[in-house]
């Protein structure tokens, strides 16, 4: 190898090696403003999704508490107005942490953003140092001599081109750094501004809180009352009687209009007797036909199943049916019914929300709703209604209830 093709090589090699550094830089500042973009932690799509859920709870309260306005005054309507008041503010304080909690998310991420930004900046500079010392050392011409031998012309000129494709890379990092910058102050104003709102949700959160805990303590007063008050358990019993009553001429006039518009499934529901599936996965909390409150010792007729469950359990469907009834009920609240044909039905009642609607077609197993709240806890009331007399539903369930 001459002299000229060993220079050569001296300098193509550690420019080389820079430029291929200078990939691995501009690779790696892509990939962390591409990182800075991602979305927050915790999944929006859930968070909307759940905010969703709470609003549609408000909305199925506030159409409660606006029926009961024109139903007829009596104990068991107080008793609904109180524990749906606290079942509004129990609602409200839950959207109010999940505000919260996405919003601490988002906290954290600007945070993070920044640091990673920040790092990013300091490693630019140091590199933009060592380069600028570099090319101190090498002098104003850069290494290169003013006149050229004729032999060193060759590797003039690719020393001269490698210069160039360097101080075009400086320029570029200058450019970023200028960039980052300014991503910088903008993710700085979007922590300033996510810090202040976290202050005001903190704050509301409290709020419902405190507001929530006055409405508990409200409703748990009223039934320590109601225990104690057997004239008042006595008219519980009365407008409880009076309710069901109702339902049966509204499944009444179902089973009429079914009539002239019948659901005819692929398999008759009467023939599935012993083979439906659960509506929810849960316990017996009260069973088919007479029952004494554990709590205010009244006597009812229970006219299906009461099945304690998770909070926020999936319901579903038992069998191929019509959705005919998708509303808030009395003291059922929000409660679904689905006519199978042949004059049966399924009910569905004390849900914290419905997921269908009138005239929607179900399959056995697909979802109805997610279990609410009673005063009992979180309870599922399930009933078979066939000509709207009521069944035994453990009858007709694969695994029975115990």
């Amino acid at each position: 190898m001459n002299r000229g093709a060993r220079r050569e090589s001296r300098i193509k090699a550690p420019l080389l090696g820079f430029f291929l550094r200078s990939l691995v830089i501009l690779s790696a500042l892509s990939a962390a403003l591409l990182w800075a973009e991602q979305p927050t932690p915790q999944d929006p799509g859930v968070v909307k999704r759940r905010l969703a859920e709470v609003q549609t709870r408000l909305a199925q309260v506030d159409q409660q508490l606006g029926a009961l306005k024109k139903r007829r005054k009596g104990v068991l309507v107080e008793l609904q107005s109180i524990s749906l008041q606290a079942d509004r503010a129990r609602a409200q304080a839950d959207g109010a942490r999940l505000k919260r909690d996405q919003t601490e998310a988002e906290v954290h991420l600007i945070s993070l953003q920044k640091e990673g930004i920040q790092q990013e900046i300091l490693r630019l500079r140091t590199e933009l140092r060592k380069q600028v010392r570099w090319m101190l050392a090498l002098g104003p011409w850069g290494g290169l001599s003013f006149f050229p031998t004729t032999s060193g012309f060759e590797a003039y000129l690719v020393q001269g081109r490698y210069l160039a494709y360097w101080r075009n890379q400086e320029r570029r990092k200058l450019d970023l750094v200028q960039r980052l910058q300014g991503e910088l102050l903008r993710r700085e104003k979007q922590l300033q501004e996510a810090v202040q709102r976290l202050v005001q949700e903190e704050k509301e959160t409290a709020s419902l809180q405190a507001s929530l805990k006055m409405n508990e303590d409200r409703l748990q007063v009223f039934l320590d009352d109601l225990s104690q008050d057997e004239s008042k358990q006595k008219n519980v019993q009365a407008e409880l009687a009076e309710e069901a009553i109702q339902l049966e001429r509204m499944l009444a006039t179902l089973l009429n209009k079914s009539r002239t518009e019948a659901f005819a499934g692929s398999v008759l529901f009467a023939s599935q007797k012993g083979e439906l599936p659960r509506p929810a996965e849960g316990t017996l909390a009260q069973g088919f036909g007479e029952q004494i409150h554990p709590k205010f010792h009244t006597r009812t007729l229970q006219s299906g199943l009461l099945i304690s469950t998770e909070p926020g359990a999936q319901v579903q469907a038992v069998a191929e049916g019509r959705v005919v009834f998708a509303d808030v009920y009395q003291s059922y609240g929000p409660m679904v019914i689905l006519d199978h044909g042949g004059g049966f039905f399924s009910l569905y009642t004390h849900m914290s929300l419905f997921t269908v609607s009138k005239g929607q077609v179900l399959k056995a197993g697909e979802p109805v709703g997610s279990v609410g709240d009673t005063l009992e806890g979180p309870r599922l009331g399930f009933e078979i209604r066939q000509m709207a007399q009521p069944q035994d539903p453990n009858q007709w369930l694969k695994t029975k209830y115990k």
